[in-house]
């Protein structure tokens, strides 16, 4: 991991975007720009928590131990998302994990000037409670899914919401070259389930598949079965 301050714009950042402009050049003086190669760990379940990161350009992935040898990825994260929030409050430790998906910048804020910037800026403070609470209702629905829907309505599910998050290329595809072991731990499966819920997907024409590349040809369809 090698650090770069030189980079850094208030625009595409969720703290700078709320913050007071007089308060910008203390986070600028304050921050550090960390470039990750793909698949580069940013931090892991466990370790001492030390500040919150904030994703400047790629793309990372959020997940937590579901067993000995599998993962369950609670999330992926794109510019301008906050990561690492879930070790605040009164946890001295991540409680998840973090990962480059590609080669990627992060912002990093350390625990003080993270709370000056709370005390100092209440619009922030006010943007942070609703992002909580969004992220609380999007977790409580995710693990109802994983209790209660079926693996392929699940596979849907997580395609829709790649598309959603990432958009597609101008060929139609959905613009990450996600593992299939990535999409397996997003889904709550295994990687053979997953492997083989794409293979009846694309039999029944509502996704078509070229490499590691996915495209949604039946939005309609596939939503209905993902529930929506």
């Amino acid at each position: 991991m090698r650090k770069n301050i030189s980079i850094c714009e208030a625009d595409s950042c969720f703290m700078c975007q709320n913050c007071l402009e007089e308060w910008r050049p203390a986070i600028f003086s304050g921050r550090k720009n960390l470039k990750l190669k793909k698949g580069e760990v940013l931090f892991k379940e466990g370790e001492p928590v030390t500040g919150v990161y904030f994703v400047y350009a790629g793309s990372m992935k959020v997940y937590k131990k579901w067993n000995e040898d599998k993962d369950l990825i609670i999330r992926f994260a794109k510019g301008g998302a906050m990561l690492g929030h879930r070790g605040l409050g009164n946890n001295f430790v991540y409680p998840i994990s973090a990962a480059a998906l590609e080669p990627s910048t992060v912002c990093f804020i350390d625990n003080k000037l993270f709370e000056a910037t709370l005390k100092t800026n209440s619009g922030f403070a006010s943007e942070l409670l609703h992002f909580f609470a969004q992220e609380l209702y999007e977790s409580e629905k995710r693990m109802r899914n994983l209790v209660h829907m079926p693996v392929k309505s699940r596979v849907a599910d997580a395609l829709l919401h790649l598309k959603e998050l990432f958009g597609e290329t101008e060929a139609g595809f959905i613009n990450t070259n996600l593992s299939r072991q990535d999409l397996a731990s997003f889904a709550g499966a295994t990687y053979e389930t997953v492997f083989r819920m794409i293979n009846e997907l694309v039999k029944e024409k509502l996704i078509a598949v070229s490499g590691k590349s996915i495209a949604i040809t039946n939005l309609r369809k596939l939503a209905k079965l993902a529930g929506r």
